[in-house]
C-alpha cells in the first residue's frame, strides 16, 4: 500500500478524499518533524519513532568487497508496539468492525511539548537524587573528620593535665625540700651556742684549778 492507496482506505472515514490526504499529510509532517529534532513519538498500540545517532565505522561494499569508511550520521528507527506484534504474530485476530490501534488515551502521543517537558522533570528527579547523595556524602566525610579532631583534642588536653599534675608535684616536693633544708639550718644554729658551754666548763675548772694552785702556795 502506497500513499495513495492509504488515502483512499480512510476516505469513507473522514469524509472525503480531499480530507484524508490532509490527515495523513498532516500526521506524517509531525511525526517526520518531531523525529528530526531528536523526539521520540510513541503512540500507544502501534509502535514508536525515534532517531538514532550512528557513529563513523568501516563497511565493505556489497559488490567489489572493497572496505569502506562510512561517516558518522542520524537513521530514523521505528519500533513496533506490542500490540501491532501480537496482531502481526497471530497472537490476537484483527476486529472486524473496530480499528486495528484502538484510540490512544490523552497523553500518549509523546512528542513536542510533552516530550521535552517528560524530559525535563526526568532530568530534574536525577538531579535531585544526585545532589542528595552528594550531601550525605559530604556530611558522612564531615564527621568523619571532626571525631578525629575531638579526640586529638582530648588527647592534648589530657595531656597537659597529666604535665601540669607533675610539674604541682615537682614544685610541692621542692618546697618541701626547702622546708627541710631551713629546719635543718634553724637547728644547727639553734646547736652552735651548746657546743660553746663545754668551752665555758672547761674555763671554770681551770679558773678552779689556779684558785686551788694558789691556796697551796
Amino acid at each position: 500500500m502506497n500513499k495513495a492507496q492509504l488515502v483512499e482506505a480512510i476516505q469513507d472515514k473522514l469524509g472525503g478524499r480531499q480530507q484524508a490526504a490532509d490527515a495523513v499529510d498532516v500526521v506524517l509532517d509531525a511525526i517526520v518533524r518531531s523525529v528530526v529534532q531528536g523526539e521520540r513519538v510513541s503512540v500507544t498500540g502501534f509502535g514508536s519513532f525515534e532517531k538514532v545517532d550512528r557513529p563513523a565505522r568501516y563497511a565493505r561494499n556489497p559488490q567489489t568487497g572493497e572496505r569502506v569508511r562510512v561517516r558518522k550520521t542520524s537513521v530514523p528507527r521505528f519500533r513496533a508496539g506490542a500490540g501491532f506484534k501480537e496482531l502481526v504474530s497471530g497472537a490476537k485476530k484483527l476486529p472486524k468492525n473496530d480499528v486495528a490501534v484502538k484510540k490512544a488515551p490523552k497523553g500518549s502521543l509523546m512528542g513536542g511539548t510533552s516530550a521535552k517537558k517528560t524530559a525535563k522533570r526526568a532530568g530534574a528527579k536525577k538531579t535531585a537524587a544526585k545532589r542528595a547523595v552528594a550531601k550525605k556524602t559530604t556530611a558522612k566525610k564531615t564527621a568523619a573528620k571532626r571525631t578525629p579532631a575531638k579526640k586529638t583534642t582530648a588527647k592534648k588536653t589530657t595531656a597537659k593535665r597529666g604535665a601540669a599534675k607533675k610539674t604541682t608535684a615537682k614544685k610541692a616536693a621542692a618546697k618541701k625540700t626547702t622546708a627541710k633544708k631551713s629546719t635543718a639550718k634553724k637547728g644547727t644554729a639553734k646547736k652552735a651556742p651548746a657546743r660553746k658551754a663545754p668551752g665555758r666548763r672547761t674555763a671554770a675548772r681551770k679558773t678552779t684549778a689556779k684558785r686551788a694552785t694558789a691556796r697551796k702556795r
